[in-house]
């Protein structure tokens, strides 16, 4: 018969087999309960495997939100509803569940500076991170810089093809700064090259007229004023 500690070297070689390092220490942790409560070996493997899957889930989580490229991470839970009631609560809260991913819809969010867009835009893109979606986070100039040397190489087409890989993209403080021709080009190509297929978060301190025509059909964009 095994003895306790072989069956803890048993535990640890199947945790390595499974790339599942975390699941010795569930294992361990969940054991004394499992037998105080008079688990099933079913409902304590149930157990294990979900402190498991919640650790792999949280650790992607963390691994996109860093690869997402936020100059500062924010979340929806600290947006400030006091200091900005014009925010419509029930519409981000509907958004924050990413539902939107799935139709490729454009959410623009629109107001001076000062009201709490980025943080809503970062917020969004965190919630999507979290929900296993991938995010690209820049400025509206930043996202300029790679197209425009993308465009001159000759990759456009390609590395556009790429960011579709992302299902969702944030181009914050759209016109901010006018953009040259070649860059208001650029930034339009990026928007057609996701019409009817991912989405992207823009913020701007610009009315809506004409955001229509560049995403071309009002009904694939949400427009939030605050």
């Amino acid at each position: 018969m095994s003895t306790a500690t072989d069956t803890q070297k048993e535990l640890a070689h199947l945790a390595r087999a499974l790339k599942a390092p975390r699941l010795l220490a569930a294992a361990q942790r969940l054991a004394p309960i499992a037998r105080e409560l008079n688990w099933s070996h079913e409902e304590y493997l149930a157990a294990v495997l979900s402190q498991e899957v919640s650790s792999r889930e949280a650790s992607g989580s963390l691994i996109r939100i860093k690869a997402a490229g936020y100059d500062c991470v924010k979340s929806l839970e600290y947006f400030d509803y006091d200091f900005q009631p014009a925010a419509p609560r029930d519409v981000i809260a509907h958004l924050s569940t990413s539902a939107y991913l799935q139709e490729g819809r454009k959410i623009v969010l629109l107001g001076p500076p000062g009201t709490g867009k980025t943080h809503l835009a970062t917020g969004l893109g965190v919630k999507a991170c979290e929900q296993g979606h991938r995010v690209l986070s820049a400025s509206a100039t930043t996202w300029v810089n790679p197209l425009t040397a993308s465009y001159r190489a000759g990759n456009l087409t390609k590395d556009l093809a790429q960011l579709r890989r992302h299902p969702l993209l944030i181009v914050d403080e759209v016109g901010y700064i006018p953009f040259e021709t070649e860059a208001a080009n650029l930034f339009f190509q990026l928007v057609s090259s996701r019409y009817e297929h991912e989405s992207l978060i823009p913020t701007s301190n610009l009315p809506f007229f004409g955001w229509g025509e560049v995403f071309g059909n009002h009904m694939l964009a949400e427009v939030i004023s605050i």
